[in-house]
């Protein structure tokens, strides 16, 4: 384009009807020369500004090479006719006519070699068309295989490792029945009650802080969560239980004063403890004495980790010194209230653990101890005893377990979640609590909208329980491509929401407050429709991030 422009304004110099044009002209034609020339040598060697890369296949540099002497010919005439036109005062027509006649000569030699350079262009550019098509082909092929691997080798053994436990313990429980009747298996039966024993010891271990430590603060057993906390070593038989909690000495000492001074009476309250690795961890611990079958006395310690939620609170204490105090001193008010009914939960967990499973345990492990294998009718009573108490053990850790974190929730999602809590409640009170999921909604959400989610949902539920004395509960799920929305309907006795306006100073209605913090720290939103005598509905929506 650039050279056909050149050479027309060239020639449009032979048919000038007003010599001062010639002036207009020959700007125009040294701008379009400027230009081209520009372009001509961007394509060969490269130029970011117009984009153009340096690389040139063997071929194209070869054709420019036959170009570039038509080009410098051009060129040249353009540049001669130019410098005569600026020449003072400007040479005659005659003088430049010789280097019009070769520009138009060589535009036409000039325009054959650069199609044949753009054809060479658009050649290379199909060949790298189809070479990429292949290439996708293969990653495609690829993607499939390894796709195809991870099934075989991740997800089928798993299936098969999940089928083949369920059938572990079909037969287990086949066995358990045959015993009755045959007392040469008393001896294994035995054997396996002491595994079920021990394979529970393990899932306290593996879901709770706890460890057993002598009045003194020997260690007897740490868990397996607690100890990867502080990176103990188990086969260290004579650690103190304060000195594996932290490796500062004040944290060493007030720990020790804790234990001596409460370890008769039991304690609950906050600890700081530092690992190995220098990190500060605090811990919510409760302390609870107890004695086991041969008489020595022990002490109980179940934690739970805090660290974030105590360096969340010291930093709204650091916040309130300095600015915001009348809004900060409202949130303190709130957050005590939520760590108070942390309290009571861990108590109440710390209680369940002691009184039911804890004794029920003890009582285990004294029956399976007191078995006479020489007399078989009272050993098969005493087995059928150890059953029923090995059940009611593994429904209180089933119970306690779901009451923390129900595995449904972290394993499947939020749908299985509520699903199994409504129908655990519904069995529970005897009152009507049914699920739809009017969409069939199914995506999994982050970790910590599922739990807020959970909660929220649990708290609205129980309060439609134990305050509003419904009959029947309905929670409904739908969903948008955008919006995930939760109703909670009852037909309980209601209220009157107006009369609670003191939920931010903790004057009441804190298990309201404690839902609208969940909401928000979601970015969702919560709705509350209630009338008295006329029920209460409850709506969450919550955004989706696709």
């Amino acid at each position: 384009m650039l050279s056909q422009k050149l050479a027309k304004d060239a020639i449009s110099l032979l048919a000038l009807k007003h010599p001062e044009d010639v002036f207009i002209i020959k700007e125009d034609l040294k701008k379009t020369v400027k230009l081209w020339e520009l372009s001509h040598d961007a394509l060969q060697n490269g130029n970011d500004s117009l984009g153009l890369p340096k690389q040139n296949s063997k071929e194209v540099i070869a054709k420019f090479k036959v170009l570039n002497p038509i080009f410098d010919s051009i060129k040249d005439a353009s540049k001669s006719i130019i410098t005569k036109i600026e020449n003072v005062p400007p040479l005659p027509l005659d003088s430049y006519v010789s280097d019009i006649e070769k520009v138009r000569n060589h535009e036409g030699d000039f325009l054959i070699q650069m199609d044949a350079i753009v054809n060479q262009y658009d050649k290379e550019a199909e060949e790298k068309v189809a070479w990429l098509g292949k290439l996708e082909l293969l990653l495609m092929a690829l993607t499939l295989l390894i796709l195809l691997g991870e099934f075989i080798y991740i997800f089928w053994p798993a299936a098969k490792s999940v089928r083949y436990t369920l059938k572990e313990l079909l037969a287990a429980e086949g066995k358990a029945k045959k015993m009755a009747f045959d007392a040469d298996e008393l001896s294994k039966e035995k054997e396996k009650s002491i595994q079920e024993l021990s394979a529970l010891t393990r899932a306290m271990d593996d879901t709770l802080l706890f460890a057993r430590i002598l009045p003194n603060g020997a260690l007897v057993h740490m868990g397996n969560k607690f100890s990867h906390l502080f990176s103990f070593s188990k086969f260290n038989d004579s650690a103190l239980f304060w000195n594996v909690l932290s490796t500062n000495e004040h944290e060493q000492e007030a720990i020790e004063n804790i234990i001596s001074k409460h370890k008769k009476t039991g304690w609950q309250g906050e600890v700081k403890a530092t690992t190995k690795k220098g990190d500060d961890v605090w811990l919510e611990m409760a302390v609870i004495p107890f004695s086991t079958t041969d008489e020595k006395s022990e002490l109980l310690i179940i934690a739970s980790e805090i660290t974030e939620r105590k360096v969340a609170q010291l930093e709204i204490d650091r916040l309130t010194e300095k600015s915001f105090e009348e809004k900060m001193s409202q949130q303190k008010i709130i957050s005590s209230k939520i760590i108070e009914n942390q309290e009571k939960e861990q108590n109440r967990i710390a209680k369940d653990v002691h009184d039911g499973i804890g004794q029920m345990l003890t009582g285990l492990k004294y029956n399976l101890e007191s078995i006479d294998m020489k007399d078989v009718k009272k050993a098969t009573s005493k087995i059928e005893h150890l059953k029923e108490l090995t059940s009611n053990i593994i429904k209180g850790v089933r119970t306690a377990t779901f009451n923390l974190t129900p595995p449904e929730l972290t394993d499947h999602g939020i749908v299985p979640a509520l699903t199994k809590l409504t129908q655990e409640l519904a069995r529970l009170t005897g009152k009507e609590i049914v699920l739809f999921n009017k969409t069939d909604f199914n995506q999994r959400m982050e970790s910590l909208a599922e739990i807020n989610i959970y909660r929220i949902v649990q708290e609205a539920v129980n309060n439609a329980i134990k305050y509003a004395e419904s009959s029947h509960i309905i929670v409904s799920l739908s969903h948008s491509a955008k919006i995930l929305s939760i109703v909670i309907d009852d037909n309980g006795k209601g209220f009157n929401p107006d009369k609670i306006k003191h939920v931010k100073t903790g004057d009441g209605g804190m298990g309201m407050t404690f839902m609208k913090e969940r909401i928000k720290y979601i970015d969702g939103r919560l709705f509350i429709t209630s009338e008295e005598s006329k029920g209460t509905r409850i709506t969450l929506n919550v955004p989706l991030n696709n």
